[in-house]
């Protein structure tokens, strides 16, 4: 089918829960595409010529969450030029829908546009997630907000408007919960369960 709807599953977990490992190894074995959010958003603010980027720069500058509207159209754009380009047409979206706003956000821009299949909620302690991100820092991931200040900010963030999502899509049986402590691998192992399963059930 031509004009099939991508697939979408979104990927959402505290920082340092292990998003972005899991989204590499969930793509080599299951030609899923990998969408960030937040690096679209840094590619679209440094992207010359954008029509948006200077509102982006001024939203990050000042600490403040992208309107949905502008991260939903660079995600909307991602996922046209990648079926066009490569013919792939699933993709996880990681770090996004965020807070209530997304949410509202995408439903009306995108919920029409897309086949949602589930979340992959990747739950993690504090203390391991701020103890990864530390070591991330200090290996030096150039990521200026992986130090304890901060790290407890985004924390507190994600509990408060993250989780709540997360019970959102929960409720209607929508979420895929996978303890990330272990080491990479064996998440990965119950990862590929739970991926297995969406693909016996056909779901793509």
């Amino acid at each position: 089918m031509a004009n099939e709807k991508p697939k979408i599953i979104f990927v959402l977990g505290a920082p340092g829960a292990g998003k972005g490992t899991q989204c590499e190894k969930i793509v080599n074995s299951f030609g899923f595409k990998h969408l960030s959010a937040g690096d679209l958003l840094r590619e679209e603010r440094a992207r010359e010529g954008s029509q948006f980027g200077q509102l982006i720069e001024d939203y990050i500058t000042n600490g403040k969450i992208v309107p949905v509207e502008i991260t939903c159209s660079l995600l909307e754009n991602a996922m046209i030029k990648s079926k066009k380009e490569t013919g792939v047409n699933k993709f996880l979206i990681d770090g996004f829908p965020r807070n209530e706003d997304n949410l509202q956000g995408w439903e009306r821009q995108m919920a029409e546009k897309v086949d949602f299949l589930f979340v992959l909620f990747l739950d993690c302690s504090e203390e391991k997630c701020v103890e990864r991100c530390l070591k991330r820092g200090q290996a030096g991931s150039g990521r200026t907000d992986d130090n304890l200040e901060s790290l407890k900010k985004r924390f507190n963030t994600y509990l408060n408007d993250t989780m709540p999502i997360i019970d959102h899509y929960r409720s209607m049986n929508k979420v895929r919960k996978i303890d990330t402590s272990p080491s990479a691998n064996e998440v990965f192992a119950e990862v590929e369960l739970a991926f297995k399963e969406a693909q016996a059930a056909n779901l793509f």
